[in-house]
């Protein structure tokens, strides 16, 4: 148990917390979903959840609140039936897009398919913003974009500060939540209907699908939460989208599956997905490239997809131009600028594949840029 000493910020759906452990002096951060616990203040006793911070983890190395004492969980309030966090003691209802008390249940139950629509699969949360970047470098327009975020991070949405600075600058049109991800503008069972929830719902041009903050990674082939990329690639396949898969490529991580292209996105492209995607790859200089080319070779990605290059400095400057700042495992584009222009190519891939008028649904056009030698 902690007592709570200040409140340290706050953002939609999230308190920042400093707290006290009993018989433990010092000042000590934890994180409240309010949707969880409810309003927090000083002076509340709060129940914490130190696993985290006791493991040393990274993303989500915070102290989280679970309960606060004295105090019941109203769980009888709020529409819907659905019960996200299901079989835990903090599982709760959400009204869910697929319920018949969903005001968008009915165009959900109409959309059969996504039309053409693109959409471009991440494999970590902050390809997100360079992704968006180079979306809107390269449109005429700034584009109607939904995020679709899995469950193979974070569950709550709030947790990302990235998605409340892109909602507050426009970046993004709406978010919806799958699976037992929780907290976006729509719920839904899973990714299939999320997907379609992006048209029928928010009617976006086009959707960036990846999971929140903090996947998991075991160093192992097949450990790893990214390994939905290349299921999600066949599910808007076979929705009838065009899926544009997100790179993750570094020359600064310091983990040997790591550099170049991560052996999570050659894993998920290379053995997982069953179906085509057009991948991205970023304009390196000769001797970056010909790692990439012999990774996505060897792994069998080119024979498997229809890997293209795109420019991602535009999307380095669009980030740089709105003052977005861009982050990943602690890194900004100076110190891992390949992270971010492969996202960005992906994004410029979208872009192009949509058409250049910024609508990426219904839109039956060519493959995007340069076709790799095969």
């Amino acid at each position: 148990m902690a007592t709570v000493l200040r409140v340290t910020s706050e953002w939609p759906g999230v308190s920042l917390l400093g707290v006290e452990f009993d018989g433990s002096p010092g000042l000590s951060e934890a994180v409240a979903y309010r949707e969880l616990t409810g309003q927090i203040a000083p002076g509340d006793r709060v129940l914490l959840n130190t696993t985290a911070v006791s493991l040393g983890l990274g993303t989500g190395g915070y102290h989280f609140a679970v309960a606060v004492e004295g105090r019941e969980r109203r769980d009888e309030e709020g529409p819907g039936h659905i019960m996200k966090l299901r079989y835990t003691p903090v599982q709760f209802r959400c009204l869910a897009v697929e319920e018949e008390g969903h005001p968008a249940r009915d165009a959900l139950e109409a959309t059969t398919d996504l039309a053409g629509m693109v959409v471009v699969v991440g494999c970590v949360h902050s390809q997100l913003s360079p992704i968006l970047a180079g979306l809107r470098a390269a449109l005429e327009r700034p584009p109607r974009v939904a995020y679709l975020m899995t469950d193979g991070g974070a569950l709550p949405l709030a947790f990302s500060r990235l998605v409340h600075e892109l909602r507050g600058r426009g970046w993004l049109a709406g978010t919806i939540t799958a699976g037992h991800a929780f907290g976006g503008d729509y719920e839904t069972v899973n990714q299939y209907t999320g997907l379609l929830a992006a048209r029928a719902a928010l009617q976006a041009d086009f959707v960036v699908a990846a999971m929140g903050p903090g996947g998991v990674g075991t160093g192992t082939r097949w450990g790893f939460t990214a390994i939905e990329q290349g299921e999600i690639v066949d599910r808007v396949n076979r929705l009838g989208g065009r899926p544009v898969a997100a790179l993750r490529v570094s020359f600064a991580d310091p983990r040997p599956r790591h550099q170049g292209v991560s052996h999570h996105c050659l894993t998920s492209l290379g053995r997982v997905s069953a179906t085509r995607a057009v991948v991205a790859v970023p304009r390196l200089p000769p001797s970056a490239r010909e790692v990439l080319y012999r990774q996505l070779a060897a792994a069998g990605v080119i024979d498997r997809h229809e890997v293209v290059e795109e420019p991602g400095e535009p999307a380095l400057a669009c980030l740089e131009r709105e003052g977005m700042i861009a982050r990943t495992m602690g890194r900004a584009p100076a110190q891992d600028r390949e992270f971010f222009l492969a996202a960005g190519a992906a994004g410029a891939a979208a872009a192009r594949l949509g058409g250049k008028g910024g609508m990426g649904t219904g839109r039956q056009s060519g493959v995007p840029g340069q076709t790799a030698d095969r």
